[in-house]
Formats: structure tokens, C-alpha cells, sequence
């Protein structure tokens, strides 16, 4: 018998809780709750569940971003927030503390199952390996494909499940500029190509990870208008 996909819910409003149960339970998913912070991290070290599911602004005393940073210690599995308003900097403190997608509230059932569908989707996914190679290389920027662990200069650096396969899509395509909507295709579904504000927030994440000054980046640069590149130096760049 095929193993039901478990999902964490972290949400202190008894409300949502009932909503977001009666959603996933209807769509075959196993549930487990917690009300607190705390209690949310116990839960996922004992449950290990393939998907959590946080709300920011939790009212005790550890807030959504503080949860997600304790859950990226030990967990690799993805994580939705769920947040009342669209502000980008709720968003970008999201994915910088952890997260790979965000829903607002109030949220619609078809929606959050699409987003769940989509998290899943990469997080399960394996980035086809370029050719035979065992590892990408560009300058001081190194990817072990075989064990998906990304080091600059030596160290390593923790990646999300998202944040890797966008650094893997640009990486096999180093000194090529790529279209926004290739990137949010590739990486995210065809459902999101025309979310570029997405994508620049996580390519944000990304250089405060891998670059040594975030501010002037020199591994992930910008295309105005167009896209994204990675610069590699050990090749020239293309047309």
C-alpha cells in the first residue's frame, strides 16, 4: 500500500487548523497539528513529515521565521507559510529563514493544494546531471551532483530543496543569460512563469548564501528586464 504523503500544520488559530484539515484530509494527505512553535518542532523531529505547513505570526513566544530557522537545523522537508499580507518583506524574511513558498490569507482550497502540489514536485525532483559529470564547477563555486552539496571556497553552504534546483538550472547553463520565464518554468512549473517577484526574492536568498558581497554580486548577476546569468570564469561567456 502506497504511504500517505504527511504534512505538518504549525497554526495557533483553531479555525485555520479545521479549514486546512478538512482541505488536506479531503485531498488523501495525513495530518498532524501543533498549536505553538515549540511544539511544532518536537512534532517534526519525532514525525518527520514531507511537507510543513507554518504560519508567521504565531502569537507565542517563537514567531513563523524563528520556527522555520530551528526546523532548517535538522529538517530538509519543504516548508509553506502562511501570511495575511504580501509584503515583500514578510516574504523575503521567509525564504531567508527557510521557507520554499508562501499563501496568503484567506487562501482557497485549489490554490494551496496547487502550491503543495508544486512544492512537492521539486523537492522531489532530481536535477538531471550534465552529461557524465560527477560535479559542476564555476571559479569558487562547486556542486556535487551525486550529493546534491554545494561548497564556495571550500565551505559549505545549506541549501533548500528550491534554492538548490534554481542554482543547479543556472549553473548547467553558466554564462548564459536565462529568460525569467525559463527559470520560474524549470524550477518552479509552468504555473509560475510569469512570477518574476518570486523569483527575484529567492535569487536574493541565494546570493547572501554564495556570495562574499551580496550587495555587489559577482556569481549571480542580473539581465535587466530579462534574466538571470551565472558567471563562470572558467569559460568565456556567451552570446
Amino acid at each position: 500500500m502506497t504511504q500517505k504523503t504527511h504534512i505538518l500544520i504549525i497554526e495557533d488559530e483553531p479555525k485555520v487548523v479545521t479549514l486546512l484539515r478538512e482541505i488536506l484530509n479531503g485531498a488523501g494527505y495525513e495530518i498532524s497539528t501543533a498549536f505553538t512553535g515549540e511544539n511544532g518542532i518536537e512534532r517534526a523531529a519525532l514525525d518527520q513529515p514531507d511537507l510543513v505547513i507554518l504560519d508567521i505570526r504565531l502569537k507565542e513566544s517563537m514567531d513563523g521565521y524563528a520556527v522555520a530557522r530551528r526546523l532548517r537545523e535538522f529538517s530538509e522537508a519543504p516548508i509553506l507559510m502562511l501570511t495575511a499580507k504580501a509584503r515583500e518583506e514578510d516574504v523575503l524574511h521567509g525564504f531567508e529563514a527557510g521557507a520554499d513558498d508562501y499563501v496568503i490569507k484567506p487562501f482557497s482550497s485549489k490554490e494551496l493544494l496547487m502550491r503543495i502540489c508544486a512544492i512537492l514536485r521539486r523537492s522531489q525532483k532530481s536535477p538531471a546531471q550534465a552529461g557524465n559529470e560527477a560535479e559542476i564547477i564555476c571559479g569558487a563555486l562547486r556542486i556535487d551532483l551525486a550529493r546534491r552539496k554545494v561548497t564556495v571556497n571550500g565551505s559549505e553552504v545549506h541549501l533548500t530543496p528550491t534554492e538548490y534546483n534554481l542554482l543547479h538550472e543556472l549553473a548547467v547553463h553558466s554564462n548564459q543569460v536565462l529568460l525569467h520565464e525559463q527559470l520560474l518554468t524549470a524550477v518552479w512549473g509552468a504555473e509560475y512563469q510569469n512570477d518574476v517577484d518570486y523569483l527575484r526574492a529567492y535569487i536574493h536568498t541565494l546570493r547572501q548564501k554564495i556570495e562574499a558581497d551580496p550587495n555587489n554580486p559577482q556569481i549571480i548577476q542580473r539581465c535587466p528586464g530579462v534574466g538571470y546569468v551565472l558567471v563562470s570564469k572558467n569559460s568565456p561567456p556567451e552570446a
